[in-house]
């Protein structure tokens, strides 16, 4: 059944495409500001890609494997006859119940917001009017004076390869793996690749990670890659640089990767996770005068306003830099501009990057190579973590953190952590680097009292290493 004219309770201020960070932040922001709002949702859950196949539950399942290598590592736990052993389809279901949590809090911010969920597939059919295709075949239009498109992204498929084979899965898919492979191949040694090869590595599945570029996550720090690559490595994860797919060839029970460098490699399946694409091709965008690139993005401005004025876009679907934080931001500053008439925030200029590989990776600000090329004076003051108290008593040894600092300002120009909770570790750096005038520079840290035993106080030992370098 078919409804071709909105009625007036299908008729809104503002319509929302997509419930993933980027549509919340602008959904409560507009609700917040008196809007009447609706936000179309093509799952029958809200979260979007974030919470149900991204973020949340690789990150869900890093943390389980993370603890269970704890377990096996610590002789207070276990001995040579009691390591625990869990497979991959079994710690799945922690992440499931972590995506559910996730999914009630958010459900109710909605509700609590009287915002209206629409649960369909959107598609434009003219400038103000939206078409959903409900799970059950029905047509519905909506209206509405504006428009934001966060419809997020999804893993890039290229078409010479068969992902509907049973041993073939994108970063979606993976997620309903069910059988227990003893050995992945990992196509794309991006942040997505790295962190699920951590994860297999970790549960005792033979990885053999495939890696497009001649090193691991090129805009890193080039001393956090090679740390990354050495750890991968050292637990038995075989990574090759520098190798580009001939064919994916699935057989009956497994996957034959066949390289251009001629090499051939089989395992009993195989994660593709080399590149994403915008969810913009089932939008109609034809029928608004948009037209994305082939990435599936779109072009926004400063007020985050497509080339069509009334039509916004926030997240994925524009490009850099692709995380969730940035997304929700983002939608939050679209609920700025509707209501104000301009976006009154924008995104820092050094956005922290996180990658939840085991260990963890964090940095922000400049990298070495960076610094270097631009002729900038800078010093280096560096921490071990072996050689903290904390680290020691919890176990987590491995990792390090550097500060790059001005040699004659001494304003901090980057910090990179490798190691356990490198992601929460770096935001004590990043509040410092974002203070203003003089106060963001090294010898805050040296002048500064930690509680002590902690691993905060990594950033004390590095700043007086790095002053200490000073001549």
């Amino acid at each position: 059944m078919s409804n071709n004219q909105p009625t007036p309770k299908n008729n809104f201020d503002v319509i929302i495409i997509g419930s993933g960070p980027g549509g919340e932040g602008a959904a409560m922001g507009l609700t917040k500001a008196g809007f009447k709002v609706a936000i179309i949702e093509r799952e029958n859950s809200v979260g979007g890609g974030c919470t149900h196949w991204g973020t949340i539950p690789s990150k869900s399942l890093r943390h389980a494997v993370s603890r269970i290598i704890e377990f096996n590592q610590n002789p207070l736990y276990c001995n040579d006859t009691s390591t625990l052993h869990r497979t991959f389809s079994q710690i799945l279901h922690h992440a499931a119940e972590v995506v559910s949590k996730q999914t009630r809090m958010r459900q109710g911010f909605y509700d609590r917001n009287h915002c209206q969920i629409i649960h369909g597939e959107a598609k434009f059919v003219d400038h103000h009017t939206v078409s959903v295709t409900s799970s059950d075949g029905s047509i519905d239009h909506f209206s509405a004076e504006r428009f934001i498109i966060a419809t997020g992204s999804r893993p890039y498929q290229p078409a010479e390869v068969d992902f509907n084979h049973s041993r073939v899965y994108d970063s979606d898919s993976i997620l309903q793996l069910a059988h227990d492979p003893r050995h992945i191949l990992i196509y794309g040694a991006g942040v997505i690749g790295c962190e699920y090869a951590s994860i297999f590595r970790g549960l005792g599945v033979k990885v053999d990670l495939i890696n497009t570029r001649q090193r691991l996550l090129e805009f890193l720090d080039n001393e956090m890659s090679d740390s990354l690559s050495y750890h991968l490595s050292n637990t038995g994860t075989m990574i090759r640089n520098d190798e580009v797919f001939e064919t994916i060839e699935g057989t009956d029970d497994g996957v034959i990767l066949h390289l251009k460098s001629g090499k051939k490699m089989r395992a009993d399946c195989l994660l593709y996770a080399n590149g994403r694409t915008g969810n913009t091709d089932k939008l109609g965008l034809e029928h608004v005068g948009l037209d994305a690139d082939s990435r599936g993005q779109l072009q926004v401005n400063s007020n985050y306003q497509t080339v069509v004025e009334h039509i916004y876009a926030v997240g994925d679907v524009i490009g850099y830099p692709s995380l969730a934080s940035a997304a929700y931001d983002q939608g939050r500053f679209v609920a700025q501009a509707i209501s104000t008439g301009k976006a009154q925030g924008q995104l820092i200029a050094n956005i922290p990057t996180g990658i939840y590989t085991l260990p963890e990776i964090s940095s922000v600000g400049q990298t070495e190579q960076q610094l270097t090329a631009a002729k900038i004076p800078y010093e280096v003051g560096r921490s071990q973590f072996k050689h903290l108290a904390r680290a020691q008593i919890a176990g987590t040894e491995v990792g390090s953190l550097k500060i790059l600092f001005h040699r004659e300002t001494k304003q901090i120009l980057g910090i990179h952590c490798f190691g356990e909770r490198a992601a929460e570790i770096i935001h004590i750096g990043q509040a410092i680097m974002e203070q203003k005038g003089e106060g963001n520079t090294i010898e805050y840290f040296a002048n500064t009292t930690f509680n002590y035993p902690t691993m905060a106080e990594a950033f004390r030992v590095a700043a007086l290493n790095g002053l200490n370098r000073l001549f």
